[in-house]
């Protein structure tokens, strides 16, 4: 593996999901570039295990370096120097779709922490809910679904430049988190449409 910071943590993302045993689709997962703008974005999809295909409770991840990180990074690499420290974004999208009813924004709330894990000493901050309604066909109603994200940045000092391996321990918090929020709203009480009804 090339020794880059980018690289390190979706690698480090990755090894701590599967570590936590959640579902993670090689189908799902994207690497992309902005040929223009030259930003890398690397995303995925976790679920628990068993919840299906799609899955009804699921957490989409995000992690950014933008270009004017790189251009940190590489200055710091050939010049030794680190005037702005290059900066990782992270969000984490928890989605629960085919349910039957409009939910209780509340209740989910409630199972949800107000922040993110500790990653190093950043954290990610609960973000405002999307509300969907689904619709079949015939412009019925098919069922609704709602997403709870938690966004942040993670702040490279030179220290963890020199030794990734710092970036590795800071993530490895970030799969237990995830899967035990996973399974905190798969706890709720809601009401899931029956497989295969939802169109999609």
């Amino acid at each position: 593996m090339l020794d880059h910071a980018f690289l390190v943590a979706v690698d480090s993302l990755r090894r701590s999901c599967r570590e936590a045993m959640l579902d993670l689709d090689a189908g799902d997962e994207r690497f992309q570039t902005d040929l223009l703008g030259g930003d890398l974005t690397w995303e995925t999809t976790c679920s628990l295990p068993g919840e299906g295909k799609p899955p009804r409770v699921r957490a989409d991840v995000t992690l950014d370096w933008p270009t004017w990180s790189q251009t940190a990074y590489r200055t710091w690499h050939l010049e030794g120097e680190l005037d702005e420290p290059p900066e990782l974004g992270l969000e984490v999208v928890l989605r629960l779709q085919d349910l039957a009813d409009e939910p209780d924004l509340g209740a989910v709330r409630t199972a949800l922490e107000p922040d993110g894990p500790e990653l190093g000493p950043d954290r990610l901050h609960l973000t405002t809910p999307t509300l969907e309604r689904t619709f079949d066909d015939e412009l019925q109603g098919g069922g609704w679904a709602v997403e709870f994200a938690y966004d942040g940045t993670l702040e490279l000092s030179e220290a963890v430049l020199a030794d990734l391996d710092q970036l590795a321990a800071a993530l490895a918090a970030f799969g237990p988190w995830l899967a035990s929020t996973l399974v905190r709203l798969g706890d709720l009480h809601l009401a899931f449409l029956p497989p295969g009804s939802s169109g999609r």
